[in-house]
């Protein structure tokens, strides 16, 4: 977002503690994501050494929100191609080509935002993320209940089955099967 507004300067101490001198108040990487989230412009300095450091501690800030629960942003292959990147003659394309595709799709994204509203309501995309977890859920049931394969134990089924819930594999899955969903909503969306 482009303000006559100079950005806030946020220092950040050896004990990796992050200083907001607005406020004169110590902030966490989530305030800061909730700072970029509302549009707020920030830089960070190394509060001893005086180097700018804001590349770094957005990036920090991706990588905590990548490994929180729920579904990712970057899927591995995108991780993948990005370091294939690093050292590679189109490094310096890669950049403004990233900022032109993600600006297209913020005013993308608003676009479908209000023209959902205006033909379902506020609340249309809270209730279609409801839905498609509750779909979702039961889908990820029915496959459990009904799956034709055998099970690792040698082919005969379970006897105890794991409670709903546990097990990394079912997680993953289900995690996999969500960004699936997402990614087709999203190829719906843009048509």
């Amino acid at each position: 977002m482009a303000t006559d507004k100079q950005p806030t300067v946020i220092k950040k101490y050896a004990n990796r503690r992050l200083y907001h001198t607005g406020t004169s108040t110590y902030v966490t990487l989530e305030d800061l994501a909730g700072m970029v989230r509302k549009g707020e412009d920030f830089v960070v300095y190394d509060a001893k050494s005086g180097e700018e450091i804001t590349r770094s501690v957005l990036a920090q800030i991706i990588f905590e929100q990548e490994n929180k629960e729920g579904p990712n942003l970057l899927p591995v292959t995108v991780l993948r191609q990005l370091i294939r990147f690093y050292g590679d003659s189109m490094q310096a394309l890669v950049p403004s080509y990233l900022e032109f595709s993600m600006n297209n799709l913020s005013q993308e994204q608003q676009k479908l935002r209000e023209q959902m509203a205006q033909a379902f309501g506020p609340s249309a995309f809270q209730a279609m993320e409801e839905q498609v977890r509750k779909n979702m859920g039961f889908f990820s049931e029915a496959m459990r209940m009904f799956s034709p394969f055998p099970q690792a134990n040698g082919g005969a089924p379970e006897t105890k089955p794991a409670p709903k819930g546990e097990g990394p594999d079912e997680l993953n899955t289900l995690k996999q099967q969500m960004a699936d969903m997402q990614a087709k909503l999203d190829k719906l969306a843009s048509k």
